[in-house]
């Protein structure tokens, strides 16, 4: 008879969930491709044609900037304030006319990279209802 004792499989535990919308969207590479994909979409969509127009010619620098503010606002490394201080998003924003339209084309174009770069949908909706939220508040025109 064989003496060996027998093992039973270790139960694997259900990974814990995600803390921070930062570790549920899954970290700076998928941050960076929502912000890739954004810009992307602005640039190629009729539809953003406003929005495009407010961002100048170069979106190089923007890209950079909205990366790293999102991952410290989802709750990821804060690059943003490290390098800049607080984002005083409103008072940045001022020389940008930011009406309804912009503002709804801004959200329309997020919500649509955020669908295309497989942010799962109940992250999905709570981003949105979010990214409204403050889109609305940096209106500084009435249409």
């Amino acid at each position: 008879m064989n003496s060996e004792a027998s093992s039973t499989p270790e139960a694997s535990s259900p990974a814990a969930p995600p803390t921070t919308p930062f570790e549920w969207i899954g970290g700076e590479d998928r941050v960076h491709a929502l912000v890739e994909r954004f810009y992307d979409l602005m640039d190629l969509e009729p539809a953003y044609a406003e929005l495009r127009a407010a961002h100048g010619s170069d979106l190089a620098s923007a890209r950079q900037k909205l990366f790293w503010f999102l991952c410290g606002w989802l709750g990821g490394p804060d690059h943003y304030q490290s390098r800049f201080g607080h984002p005083r998003l409103r008072m940045r924003h001022m020389p940008f006319s930011i009406g309804i339209k912009e503002r709804d084309q801004w959200v329309a174009c997020m919500d649509q990279a955020m669908g295309e770069t497989g942010v799962p949908a109940e992250l999905r909706t709570r981003l949105k209802e979010s990214f409204m939220g403050t889109a609305d508040w940096m209106r500084n025109k009435g249409v």
